[in-house]
């Protein structure tokens, strides 16, 4: 973002950009308790990320074994993610899901939201579509945060923080990238959740990744 002198707008407002604000979590003292549920929130992190890398996989696999002609494999997984969608008569887990993404800090959502995006990302990805995972990736992970909220003694706002920054570093190898997005986006007061949620989600993923050209220097187990 840049800033003109003469009028005293940023950069953002006069291209009429517009940033997605997202809720900060409240400062939480990290006691054995806090602590444990947050290493048990990175690792379920971790989880769903190496799920997601693995199921976008083999959905690869699949439809580059039995459809020949590549062009055409994105025409089928198109054609079933339509009919997914139509048969569901939601566009709710399709596109960047914003609006869902920002009311995984603020109120209770389904606990199959993120099971569901999981699901159509792999199928869009793995058919041929290429780019669109990273979004995808904070939908995962927030939508999956506000559900552990019901269940761990941390906040909801904290918890789809947590998960928004750490599936993604978990799917993309990237702890160091994750921690420090998660405490631009969502204060230095959770740095330390943040920071132990990308962590534990690096080590629980697997050796895998979203992108296949990465070069990973020693494996993670």
């Amino acid at each position: 973002m840049f800033d003109c002198g003469h009028c005293g707008r940023s950069g953002d407002s006069i291209l009429g950009l517009h940033h997605t604000i997202y809720r900060h979590a409240e400062a939480v003292v990290l006691t054995p308790t806090t602590l444990s549920a947050a290493l048990f929130a990175g690792a379920i992190f971790g989880v769903t990320a190496m799920v997601f890398v693995k199921l976008t996989y083999k959905t690869h696999q699949l439809f580059k074994t039995h459809i020949a002609y590549a062009p055409f494999r994105p025409a089928v997984g198109g054609f079933i993610v339509a009919l997914i969608v139509f048969s569901i008569g939601s566009t709710r887990y399709i596109g960047l899901g914003i609006p869902t993404i920002v009311n995984a800090f603020q109120i209770p959502l389904s606990p199959w939201d993120f099971v569901a995006k999981i699901g159509l990302t792999a199928l869009t990805l793995g058919s041929g579509f290429k780019g669109g995972e990273v979004t995808p990736l904070f939908f995962i992970g927030a939508t999956l945060g506000n559900v552990l909220s019901s269940i761990l003694p941390l906040s909801m706002p904290l918890l789809a923080g947590m998960g928004f920054v750490a599936v993604f570093g978990g799917a993309a190898n990237t702890p160091i990238a994750a921690i420090l997005m998660g405490i631009e986006l969502f204060g230095a007061e959770s740095g330390v959740f943040m920071a132990i949620a990308c962590v534990m989600s690096y080590l629980f993923s697997g050796h895998g990744g979203i992108y296949s050209a990465q070069r990973i220097g020693a494996r993670k187990y």
